[in-house]
C-alpha cells in the first residue's frame, strides 16, 4: 500500500457519481474506481444514498495493465465491458495502453 501520495486532484465527492456507478457501489458489485487524478486519501470515507465507504488503497496502474479480474472491481463482467463504458463516457478520448490512472479501491463501513 502506498503512502506517499501526491495531493489529491479532486475531492472524494466527485469519485462515483455515474447513476449506474451508484447503483453498482450500493448493490457490492464496484469496489474500486479508476480515475485520470486522485480523489482521495487512503482512509477518507465516501457516502452514496446513506451508506458509507472507507478508501483503503490508493495506486497507480496503467490502462494496458487491466484485465478482466479489475473490471470487475469496477462492477464490469470483463475488460471489453468495461471500456465500452468508458469510452461511451468520453468520446472522442482515445484508449492509450500507456495512460496511468488513479485506482481507489473502497468497502463498506458501518
Amino acid at each position: 500500500m502506498t503512502t506517499n501520495l501526491p495531493p489529491k486532484t479532486c475531492t472524494i465527492e466527485r469519485m462515483v457519481t455515474d447513476k449506474d456507478d451508484v447503483k453498482r457501489v450500493l448493490k457490492g458489485e464496484k469496489t474500486a474506481t479508476r480515475r485520470n487524478g486522485r480523489y482521495a486519501d487512503i482512509g477518507e470515507v465516501m457516502e452514496l444514498e446513506g451508506n458509507r465507504y472507507e478508501v483503503y488503497n490508493v495506486y497507480q496502474q496503467s490502462l494496458g495493465d487491466m484485465r478482466d479480474e479489475h473490471a470487475k472491481t469496477e462492477g464490469y463482467p470483463d475488460m471489453k465491458s468495461y471500456k465500452d463504458k468508458i469510452m461511451a463516457l468520453h468520446p472522442g478520448m482515445p484508449w492509450l495502453p500507456h495512460m496511468q490512472v488513479w485506482v481507489h479501491e473502497f468497502r463498506k463501513v458501518d
